[in-house]
């Protein structure tokens, strides 16, 4: 599921980052997106830009590569 957006209304667990972008790490985990959090995906603009998750309790629009440098993986 590394890289792939996952349908709208699926809920997905944060597994890892991406290497090499340190900066964009450090903002993701600014704003909770820390290994093991669990986030839906709410809304999906038309040219799939931003994309708007579920994350905590809150409403949260990341840009397509915020996203890219989450690696998730499936809740059971």
């Amino acid at each position: 599921m590394e890289n792939t957006l996952p349908k709208m209304g699926t809920t997905v667990r944060v597994k890892s980052f991406a290497r090499g972008d340190r900066a964009g790490r450090e903002r993701l985990l600014t704003m909770g997106l820390t290994p093991g959090t669990e986030l839906t995906v709410t809304r999906v603009a038309p040219m799939g830009d931003p994309i708007e998750i579920r994350v905590r309790g809150f409403a949260l629009s990341l840009r397509k590569d915020e996203f890219a440098l989450l690696t998730l993986e499936a809740v059971d």
